[in-house]
């Protein structure tokens, strides 16, 4: 990634816009979970340290263009604050605008200003020219920490570099160099995927590409059983996920998936239905898969044991509930006694491990969830281009 360093750009005395990722977990009005926010706290720091004054931008929820009372961005002022108590943090009731700019432009330097959900105009979106300058006018250098965005089109992501210098924070470079060393790394790899969502195709491929194992678990593995001819019951599955993972198992290298032997089903989704471990090939059709069985965790964990690097996106089974999350601890755990390289892509996954305290046992725990995947299947990322772009354009600058 050719692009500005901010270790290496002159930032000191500017008025910096940081676009970040906060679109973090609410309950009743209060951040569920902090870990988004902790994440950019490096970059902030450095900035601090350089007199910068701060402009956050974030995004929160899906609003669709309107004034969500629900989704403003008054409940992460008290999280920062936390990470910043001697620091004055203002949140502002909109993101553009004359008063916006004069507010910040009358405030002393050192200081953190938070605007209003970028969401709540459609021009975010829309990608829309005229309100990332807006957004630019506001600043005199734009930083991006916000990776796991970094994957859409949106203004305050790619429009708003066309309009300042624009630089990498230092979450972001951390994800990149991370996801790098797995993708280029020739030593022996193992790859779990995992889940709720079906629609990680290119994922998978990119998988078979790469690794030498890929551990298939969590929803997704429905869609193979399926495709092989397997009774799934009730389990979440969907014709074009089966139509997928018949195209998959055709290939050659289809030999490198590692399938369940084992789950824990139930007769209901609910965290008190009344569960039993059956084999792979014994789901009756009232049944629902919703772990991993112990057979199959076991396999898991022999073909991890032989790995060097370990990259692993999806929780195996339906981890919000206490009794289908064994699988997911087992082997977070597991992992945390090898000293290996080991890498979670974000999302459901980085939300599980921090649920039960495994951060530590990972070389790097992402906050991407669909950047990740749109990262390390090759897929084209609008905020890295956009950056890479930017650094032509004002590098003479």
């Amino acid at each position: 990634m050719k692009t500005f360093h901010l270790l290496q750009t002159p930032v000191r005395n500017k008025v910096v816009f940081l676009r970040t990722d906060y679109n973090v977990p609410l309950r009743n009005g209060k951040v569920w979970d902090a870990h988004k926010i902790e994440a950019s706290s490096l970059t902030i720091k450095y900035l601090l340290r350089n007199n910068c004054k701060i402009i956050i931008g974030t995004h929160l929820g899906r609003p669709k263009g309107r004034i969500v009372k629900e989704l403003k961005t008054d409940p992460l002022v008290k999280e920062l604050k936390k990470l910043f108590p001697k620091i004055k943090i203002t949140k502002l009731n909109d993101c553009i605008g004359k008063d916006i700019k004069e507010k910040i432009q009358r405030a002393k330097t050192k200081q953190i200003f938070l605007l209003e959900n970028l969401r709540f105009y459609k021009e975010e979106q829309a990608n829309d020219p005229a309100f990332a300058h807006s957004l630019a006018d506001l600043a005199d250098i734009y930083v991006n920490d916000a990776f796991a965005v970094s994957h859409r089109k949106h203004a305050s992501l790619e429009a708003i570099t066309h309009f300042l210098p624009g630089i990498p924070g230092i979450q972001f470079e951390k994800e990149i160099i991370f996801l790098n060393k797995v993708l280029k790394t020739k030593r022996k790899s193992v790859w779990i995927i995992g889940g709720a969502k079906l629609d990680k195709v290119d994922f998978i491929n990119k998988a078979l590409k790469k690794a030498d194992k890929v551990l298939i678990g969590g929803a997704l593995i429905f869609a193979f059983l399926k495709a092989k001819g397997y009774k799934v019951g009730h389990s979440k599955v969907d014709r074009t996920s089966v139509e997928n993972a018949k195209k998959i198992l055709r290939k050659f290298s289809a030999r490198k998936l590692v399938l369940p032997l084992d789950f824990v089903v139930a007769d209901k989704l609910s965290p008190k239905a009344k569960t039993e471990i059956v084999p792979y090939n014994q789901i009756h059709h009232q049944q629902i898969g919703l772990d991993l069985g112990p057979k199959t965790v076991e396999l898991f964990k022999k073909q991890l044991a032989k790995a060097k690097v370990i990259i692993w996106n999806g929780p195996l089974g339906y981890s919000e509930w206490v009794k289908f999350s064994q699988a997911t601890k087992e082997v977070g755990r597991f992992l945390g006694k090898m000293k290996v390289l080991k890498v979670v892509g974000g999302g459901e996954t980085a939300e599980a491990i921090y649920r039960f305290h495994l951060e530590r046992n990972f070389s790097h725990v992402s906050t991407g969830g669909g950047a990740t995947l749109t990262f390390i299947s090759g897929k084209n990322m609008p905020g890295i281009k956009a950056l890479e772009r930017n650094f032509k354009k004002f590098k003479r600058s």
